[in-house]
């Protein structure tokens, strides 16, 4: 089905309004900047040298916290700079060159050891490498001085574009909390009209449950990071009353995640209902309101504007349930339902009042602790010190990053234009990732977007055109490749392409614009193909890591149902037992989004390699259950605690508890309980929800839960003992 032009013009403007397309204008505008000042002072081969300086610099270069950011960008120029150096010196011997490559290339992927803000700091190295490749060859007495002068340009570049990121991520970080909020929010209403669309009453008895359940981890997956992201920026020190606001807000979206978890509860036995219809019914148009609320609320962020005010859908979620009918009825069942949906409801409206400058945030947790929610920005050793070990898929992937570029590097040496080498070390860099899934799917943009950017590129060189209009579609290209990375890599492999071949122009490494167009293809498709074929060299399969993730979201489960289910938060003086439980919550979310993405990439792998997938997915599918009768469970019991005895409530959450722990640790046997039978699930004269008589109610989700925690060990034993016998 075509999707309408309005919505693919109202999808463009919230790119163009991204905090990626912001970082990567502020990019290229550093570029621009600094190449401009030393073309002015220091000439027109300064001014090119430093831009390519300015061009490394920028990979680790994203929105971040104020603190840190700094020692975040520092690592970049100062592992760049040796190396272009070092190439410089070493371009009349192109063999001994060779030699430099494959170590150093070895060596600059192990920064992968810190994970995502290690990856661009390795990319960043080896592009010094590669281009200064494609620096014109000194030769005679003054190439030592040639190398020395060009490599102190490129340095002084990229130092330069330090303190301008500093300074710019300081200057823009109001603008960075709104604009990540909003990518928050937005993945929240995608995530929601993709729940709502299971509250259709089409389910028959025997029909798959959940044919969503796979594009809803994935998205899921996806909040989860995101969520980080925003907790980095947003959480970090809110001073003025807006920055309070947002935080704020933030927060509303975390509760938000864990309700819209719980929306899903019972909902499978309700759709087997026909007469639960028109239930579903209401609370699928609910719920898809509430998302183009929470729309209209993002688009607001990204404008700067005020949003419009809630529209209250309370009266939708009102169903009517016979007074005398008891057990857990469909009726009633829906009913609850109805109130889960409700809290949805009431926090978009907190969202709205608190954009608004209607409500005041609650930020007394985040005060005092939000530094435990940031990512770190230090550069220990430990990460790198842990790393020597054969099965480390960091070390595994430095070592096939530095034999294909080796490969590559030697097969350049032989072909005819040979002067041109670094096409296909370039290729190969940006195209072999660590994984099998993620370089299959580069490869196939980079070889699109490189066709594309050629012939972009020959038009731009065809024409002539003067040096500062050739600076200014270096700093348009520029903006777009880093703006597009993380979005979408077709636009970054053309607009790479661009600068890449107009950038070595200006480096004086030109020649015919037809004839580089056609040696730019032959060395794409060469570069591609050998990243391929490396992906298999010394691989890192999902099924070497999947064990350490099992155990991981084991542990975390474990730890979160103890937090959830423990008393401290009705009975804390302070915020502690919050602290507590959202940190394992955090935990929670964040090792089953890693485990989702290892899954999805295992699918794209030889099917002899891969894990077995089916139970590990109903093993994430069982997890996000969990989650979501344990939020269930903590709703009742918070939004309650002002009537609720603990003694009341404390032996059946205590002994809940320890049967959750020792399921999940596998202390106890993955069957069911004798309890099951013992009435649990019978029929019972239930209270209206708003009493304070909660027992039928909680036992019931209690016991869902302990089912749920046999269902899942048992799934994750199904999936690491073969793996642990191989």
């Amino acid at each position: 089905m075509t999707m309408p032009l309005e919505i693919r013009l109202r999808g463009a403007l919230r790119v163009l309004l991204s905090h990626y397309v912001a970082n990567g204008v502020a990019g290229a505008l550093g570029l621009l900047l600094i190449s401009s000042l030393v073309h002015v002072l220091l000439g027109s081969a300064a001014g090119s040298a430093a831009a390519v300086g300015a061009i490394v610099a920028i990979p680790p270069d994203i929105p971040a916290p104020r603190r840190g950011k700094f020692l975040h960008m520092l690592p970049a120029p100062l592992l760049a700079l040796p190396l272009f150096f070092v190439v410089q010196l070493l371009h009349e011997q192109p063999w001994l060159l060779g030699l430099l490559i494959v170590p150093a290339s070895f060596f600059a992927f192990l920064a992968m050891a810190w994970g995502k803000r290690g990856a661009p700091v390795a990319i960043a190295a080896v592009l010094a490498l590669v281009f200064s490749m494609a620096v014109p060859v000194h030769t005679g007495a003054e190439g030592w001085r040639a190398a020395l002068t060009t490599s102190f340009y490129f340095g002084l570049g990229s130092l330069l574009f330090v303190p301008w990121s500093v300074l710019v991520n300081r200057l823009l970080n109001g603008r960075y909390r709104a604009q990540v909020l909003a990518d928050v929010l937005l993945s929240q209403a995608a995530l929601m009209r993709l729940q709502a669309l299971q509250f259709t009453p089409v389910l028959a008895l025997g029909e798959r449950a959940n044919p969503l359940m796979g594009q809803l981890l994935l998205r899921q997956a996806t909040l989860a990071d995101q969520l980080q992201s925003a907790r980095d920026i947003v959480l970090e020190s809110p001073g003025s009353a807006r920055q309070q606001r947002l935080a704020g807000m933030l927060l509303c979206a975390l509760e938000m995640r864990d309700h819209l978890l719980a929306s899903a509860l019972d909902l499978e036995e309700l759709r087997r209902q026909p007469e639960q219809a028109g239930a579903l019914t209401r609370q699928h148009g609910v719920l898809l309101a509430l998302a183009a609320q929470m729309e209209q609320l993002a688009d607001a962020l990204l404008r700067g504007q005020v949003p419009a005010a809630f529209e209250d859908l309370r009266a939708q979620l009102q169903l009517a349930v016979p007074q005398d009918e008891t057990g857990f009825t469909p009726a009633r069942l829906a009913q609850a339902l109805s109130h889960r949906i409700g809290h949805i409801h009431d926090e978009v409206a907190r969202l709205v009042a608190l954009a608004r400058g209607e409500a005041a945030p609650d930020l007394a947790l985040v005060r005092v602790s939000w530094q435990m929610f940031v990512s770190p920005t230090g550069w220990g050793w430990r990460p790198l010190l842990g790393l020597w070990r054969w099965s480390a898929a960091p070390l595994r992937h430095a070592m096939r990053a530095a034999l294909a570029i080796g490969v590559g590097y030697a097969l350049s040496q032989l072909l005819p234009w040979r002067e041109h080498a670094y096409w296909i070390v370039l290729t190969i860099v940006v195209v072999l990732r660590g994984s099998l899934a993620q370089t299959l799917e580069r490869r196939n943009e980079r070889v699109a977007g490189t066709l594309l950017g050629c012939m972009l590129a020959s038009i731009v060189l065809l024409a002539n055109l003067p040096h500062w209009a050739l600076l200014a579609c270096v700093t348009l290209a520029q903006a777009v490749a880093h703006a597009f990375t993380l979005r979408r890599y077709l636009f970054t492999a053309v607009a790479a392409t661009v600068l890449g071949l107009v950038q070595a122009h200006l480096l004086g490494a030109g020649g015919s614009a037809g004839f580089v167009l056609l040696e730019r293809m032959a060395d794409t498709l060469i570069g591609a193909g050998i990243a391929w074929a490396f992906a298999y060299v010394l691989p890192s399969w999902e099924r070497q890591q999947i064990p350490a993730l099992v155990a991981r979201a084991l542990a975390a489960q474990t730890r979160h149902a103890r937090e959830a289910l423990a008393l401290g938060q009705l009975q804390a003086v302070d915020n502690h037992p919050e602290l507590a439980w959202r940190l394992a919550r955090r935990e929670a979310y964040d090792s089953l989004g890693v485990l989702v993405q290892a899954t999805a990439r295992a699918w794209k792998e030889p099917r002899a390699v891969r894990p077995p997938l089916a139970p590990l997915e109903r093993m994430q599918v069982h997890c996000y259950q969990l989650l979501a009768q344990l939020t269930a469970v903590k709703s009742m019991l918070l939004l309650r605690r002002g009537h609720l005895r603990a003694e009341d409530v404390q032996e059946p959450l205590q002994a809940a508890t320890a049967r959750l722990e020792a399921v999940l640790t596998g202390a106890a046997v993955a069957t069911a309980p004798a309890s099951d039978q013992a009435g649990v699930y019978e029929p019972q004269a239930l209270p209206p929800l708003v009493e304070t008589d909660l027992a039928p109610w909680l036992l019931r989700r209690l016991c869902l839960a302990e089912e749920l925690a046999r269902q899942l060990r048992s799934e994750a034993m199904a999936v690491v003992v073969p793996l642990r016998a191989d």
